[in-house]
C-alpha cells in the first residue's frame, strides 16, 4: 500500500531532522579538532620562547645577533659531535626517566 503525502511529509521531517543533527555533530567535532589544533600552537610557542630564554640567560651574547646570525651559530654549534653526544644522552635520560614513570 502507497505512503500518504502525510506520512511522506512526516518522514522528510524526521530525516531533515536526523540531518540538522549530523551536521551539528560535525560542527562540534570541527570546533573540538580546531580547539585541540590551538592548543598544541600554544604550546609549542611557548616552549619556543622559554628555550630562546635560556639560551639568552645562558649566553647574553646572543642577545646581539640577528636572527640569521643565532641561526647559524645554532647550526654550528649543534652540527659539533661532542654537542651531538650531549644531547643525545640528554634524549636517552628523558626518554628512560619517562619508561621509569610509566
Amino acid at each position: 500500500m502507497p505512503k500518504t503525502i502525510e506520512e511522506l511529509l512526516a518522514e522528510k521531517q524526521a530525516v531533515e531532522r536526523q540531518i540538522a543533527q549530523y551536521q551539528h555533530r560535525a560542527d562540534r567535532l570541527e570546533n573540538r579538532e580546531r580547539h585541540l589544533d590551538k592548543g598544541e600552537r600554544t604550546k609549542r610557542t611557548h616552549r619556543l620562547v622559554t628555550r630562546g630564554a635560556a639560551i639568552e640567560s645562558v649566553c647574553e651574547l646572543t642577545k646581539v645577533l640577528a636572527e640569521a646570525e643565532f641561526y647559524s651559530l645554532a647550526e654550528q654549534i649543534f652540527s659539533l659531535p661532542e654537542i651531538k653526544k650531549l644531547v643525545m644522552a640528554a634524549v636517552n635520560d628523558h626518554n628512560k626517566n619517562e619508561r621509569m614513570d610509566s
